[in-house]
């Protein structure tokens, strides 16, 4: 297991070297030193907030704890307690065991991208691209950003509408968008 578990680690560290995201807002030295020294990274920060327990539980069940510990930087689309309680009835349950983890990791993956993506950024990218922008997920998946008045709101693959409820929750080793649903990648 601990092969599989480097494996899976420099992986992702792999995809997120090389996705194209990663440019697009890049934190500047003396900020990242200082964030880093003042706030949590993604892991810590979600165990935090009280509105997360099943997403630190799925990461992990997934293993990716060390991963989203790691400097990064990571953007991470956050669902809540209450967007995983939207999915049908025992999908959490079903995906937290060990038989389904490359599943669950592969979910997980897809609500992460490479780089410190803010809000703006994201809205500057939308803009840019005549009202929507493609995002590419850790996952190797696609997400749609789009605007819905001041509401970045994300559509995933299977064409599930998702609004980013609290945006820019800056921590060591990126930032966190809060999101009202799960992203599903097919």
């Amino acid at each position: 297991m601990k092969t599989s578990n480097k494996f899976k680690a420099a992986a992702f560290a792999a995809i997120a070297a090389t996705t194209g995201l990663a440019a697009m807002a890049p934190v500047s030295a003396h900020h990242h030193k200082t964030t880093s020294q003042s706030q949590p990274n993604i892991v810590a920060a979600a165990q935090g907030t009280g509105v997360h327990n099943t997403l630190v539980a799925a990461v992990q069940a997934a293993g990716l704890v060390d991963t989203l510990s790691s400097p990064g930087p990571f953007t991470i689309f956050a669902p809540t307690d209450t967007a995983f309680a939207k999915l049908p009835a025992g999908t959490v349950e079903t995906l937290v065991k060990p038989e389904n983890k490359g599943t669950l990791t592969g979910i997980l993956t897809y609500h992460a991208v490479a780089g410190n993506v803010s809000s703006g950024a994201l809205v500057s990218l939308i803009n840019k691209h005549g009202g929507s922008a493609t995002i590419d997920t850790l996952a190797g998946g696609k997400l749609t950003a789009r605007l819905s008045g001041d509401t970045i709101v994300i559509t995933d693959a299977a064409g599930r509408s998702t609004a980013v409820t609290q945006a820019d929750v800056n921590v060591s080793n990126g930032v966190i968008h809060v999101t009202d649903g799960v992203f599903l990648p097919g």
